[in-house]
């Protein structure tokens, strides 16, 4: 690797000026001039020959390039903080952004209740939570971290943590039962209306473990797929189908009859929940506190 001695100039100046705001809000944070910081990221901008910044008398936003650039020299900095209070004997404090990728459906199951406890003892981290069923590219998108959830993990460079697990039900509403029959075989399933998931491989298909412990494809005809675990579930309460859903999506519904667990004497498909960050990265505190905070109030 070439040597740059100018590879961080700028950089501070840049990330201070984009999380303030402004430019001269920035000036007043460091301590120095509104044109010094102008000049700064002027020169910034020339070394990489890319432009980071449209700004106008009144208004300052990033260009794609500048997001991207923003998202890795706010982990840059951080990480220097922490080698830094590791030196020094410093304890590192969790602040900063941390932005977290979440499905919908256990986003608002599990995460949501649980939220205000997290705000309340991190108070310096503002946390940005996308929700989105689709699998994301936690470097390329700048995530700290993603939850997911997955009968089996795809191996990948990322580190990879599970902290629950839990069990695929196959459910459908009474009034679905009452008007097209309780299918007592998987393989009746074909012959049934039922509600995909989209994100799954082989969404067409059902696997099943039949009782003499073989495996068991059932090819379904799904009258409607949904991207969304919360929309999946929503259906199903409304007689539309019959659907195979986590159980952590689920609060009351079976207990209190709105519905109805089909196969129940059957194996059921494990579901883990895990959390996913990149190897690439060391540990931040931010990450760290949100990773224990999670674990320690959905783990198993």
């Amino acid at each position: 690797m070439a040597f740059n001695s100018a590879l961080f100039d700028g950089m501070v100046i840049f990330v201070e000026v984009v999380t303030s705001g402004s430019f001269t809000q920035a000036a007043h944070n460091s301590g120095h001039s509104t044109s010094y910081i102008s000049k700064e990221i002027g020169k910034l901008e020339e070394r990489l020959g890319i432009r980071l910044l449209h700004r106008t008398t009144r208004t300052l936003r990033l260009t794609p390039e500048g997001e991207l650039y923003f998202q890795q020299c706010q982990q840059l900095i951080e990480d220097a903080q922490m080698a830094e209070n590791a030196v020094t004997g410093q304890q590192a404090t969790p602040k900063g952004r941390l932005k977290v990728s979440c499905p919908v459906g256990f986003a608002l199951s599990r995460l949501r209740p649980i939220l205000g406890k997290f705000a309340d003892r991190y108070p310096d981290i503002t946390l940005e939570l996308d929700l989105n069923d689709r699998k994301i590219d936690i470097v390329a998108e700048g995530f700290d971290m993603a939850i997911r959830a997955s009968h089996q993990l795809e191996d990948s460079s990322l580190i990879s943590r599970r902290f629950l697990s839990s069990q695929a039900v196959v459910i459908a509403s009474p009034d679905y039962l009452k008007k097209y029959g309780a299918p007592i075989h998987p393989l009746e399933l074909t012959n049934h209306k039922t509600i995909g998931y989209a994100y799954v491989k082989q969404g067409t298909v059902w696997d099943f473990i039949d009782k003499e412990n073989k495996e068991l494809p059932v090819p379904l005809q799904s009258q409607v797929i949904t991207n969304n675990s919360f929309m999946e579930l929503s259906l199903c309460l409304a007689g539309q189908g019959i659907t195979r859903i986590p159980k952590f999506h689920l609060t009351d519904e079976l207990e209190t009859g709105k519905l109805v667990e089909l196969f129940s004497d059957y194996p059921k498909l494990t579901i883990d929940v895990f959390v996913v960050y990149p190897s690439r990265k060391h540990m931040s505190a931010k990450v760290r506190c949100f990773l224990d905070f999670i674990t320690e109030h959905l783990g198993e």
